[in-house]
This record gives C-alpha cells, sequence and structure tokens, in this order.
C-alpha cells in the first residue's frame, strides 16, 4: 500500500476515532487507535520515491484532517481522563490494586 492511500485509510479511521470518542466507547476507541498506530509505522517504513504536486498537497490536507480529528478525540478524552484520575485519588490505598 502505498504511503497516499495510507494516509486516506488513517484519516478514514481518525474520523472513526472522533464517532468512538463523541459515543464514550473507549473500547472501540482504543482499537482504532491501535490500527492507526500500526498504519502510521507502515508509512514510517515506508520509502517510496517523491510523489507529485498535487499528491504531495493531498498528503498534506490529509495530514491536517488528521490532526483536526486528533484534537478533536482529545477534546473528548482528556476531561474522562481527568474524571478517572480524580476518580482513581480517591481510592483508598490498595483498593485499584486487588489483582
Amino acid at each position: 500500500m502505498n504511503s497516499l492511500s495510507l494516509l486516506e485509510n488513517m484519516r478514514q479511521i481518525s474520523s472513526d476515532m472522533v464517532e468512538a470518542a463523541r459515543a464514550n466507547d473507549w473500547d472501540r476507541l482504543v482499537n482504532l487507535e491501535q490500527a492507526v498506530a500500526s498504519m502510521r509505522n507502515r508509512l514510517a517504513d515506508n520509502d517510496e520515491p517523491v510523489s507529485s504536486p498535487a499528491e504531495r498537497a493531498r498528503k498534506f490536507d490529509l495530514m491536517k484532517q488528521i490532526l483536526a480529528d486528533d484534537a478533536e478525540v482529545r477534546r473528548h478524552v482528556e476531561p474522562w481522563m481527568q474524571q478517572v484520575t480524580s476518580y482513581l485519588g480517591k481510592l483508598p490505598a490498595g483498593t485499584a490494586d486487588n489483582g
């Protein structure tokens, strides 16, 4: 799969991540994030030749959209993480470590 295809797929998954975050579907969000991480690693290992100006522009647009989606996901995840951290901080010592 070439880098443009990888970015197109990553963009779709990042959009799905936004939907999962908005729905507080954390399990789905984690699974989608793992898929994106795998694609990101493949993209980093990709050493295809330099693309045309039009393809570079498309890649740039996709990356901007992915970053915007990431910001939206964080907007939903960070308050939830703060609640979890606050809750865990209020547990009596040893309560969260009941293996």
